[in-house]
């Protein structure tokens, strides 16, 4: 797959899509959204990648959008400015929230701005310890908007959420795991090696219940308790239907045949 502002690696069923500025902190230009949204369609169907992990060329995950292309240049542009916004807001959150395979957020270096949106927009984020994060908009006399006020609001707690943004600080990846806007944070020379083995982990599991495990979660939080119940059954159907039975037959069978343990092992882990 080749690309003008990304690069992208299939290795052991694990896609690795890196944003490819690093000249520009890997700052979101109208180009790198038009290609994002090319590479996620072209991987949704690739079958040799069964997790994907995003990060960032160089020493920046991403820089948030880059201001002067984005926003400057399309100023008189109002019809592209709206179009290349649509594709920008799109990628980062129904395409990445709906994803049908796990993605992973890797977060190698700065990280600033609508670049939030991508962290939150993925399954799951391990950032470096040295990894920055922040907020700058109110720097510049704006808020974080788009898409970023509501990726702040599903993942940060209120008292965090308003603090950074209200202030433009910056926090690292430490603290960013702290308050659970990634799920862990890692030395930097260990970063690559710890996403990847999280990333074959979700690699080896059932790809049908790990696209229900995402749906039924996401889903869920915007229902009450009785609409979520009746997903959750009507979900249970459709991961039978399309295994074939597999789940209860092999899964749930061979463990009543002591062949494995749920809790200690994943089911075909020792088959060859």
């Amino acid at each position: 797959m080749q690309y003008q502002t990304l690069r992208v690696e299939i290795k052991d069923k694990v896609a690795k899509v890196m944003l490819n500025r690093p000249g520009k902190k890997n700052a979101m230009s109208p180009q790198l959204h038009k290609d994002m949204t090319a590479a996620l369609e072209a991987l949704r169907y690739d079958e040799n990648a069964a997790v994907l992990v995003i990060t960032g060329a160089g020493e920046s995950f991403c820089a948030g959008m880059d201001l002067k292309e984005f926003f400057h240049e399309l100023k008189g542009k109002p019809d592209e400015y709206d179009r290349i916004l649509r594709m920008a807001v799109e990628w980062r959150g129904r395409t990445l929230r709906q994803y049908p395979k796990p993605t992973i957020a890797m977060v190698n270096g700065y990280c600033f701005g609508g670049a939030f949106s991508i962290v939150e927009g993925c399954d799951l984020a391990v950032a470096a310890d040295e990894a920055q994060f922040g907020l700058s908009e109110i720097n510049f006399r704006m808020f974080p908007g788009g898409s970023v006020s509501k990726s702040l609001a599903n993942l940060m707690r209120p008292r965090d959420a308003l603090l950074y943004a209200m202030t433009g600080r910056r926090f690292d990846g430490r603290k960013a795991a702290e308050i659970g806007f990634v799920n862990q944070s890692v030395p930097g020379v260990r970063l690559e090696a710890e996403t990847l083995a999280l990333a074959a982990e979700l690699a080896g599991k059932d790809p049908v219940a790990l696209r229900a495990c995402k749906d039924a979660y996401r889903v869920s939080l915007e229902m009450p308790w009785d609409a979520a119940i009746s997903y959750a059954a009507a979900k249970e159907h459709e991961v039978f239907v399309l295994q074939k039975g597999a789940w209860v037959d092999e899964g749930i069978g061979d463990f009543v045949k002591g062949l494995y343990k749920p809790g200690l092992e994943r089911h075909g882990a020792g088959k060859k």
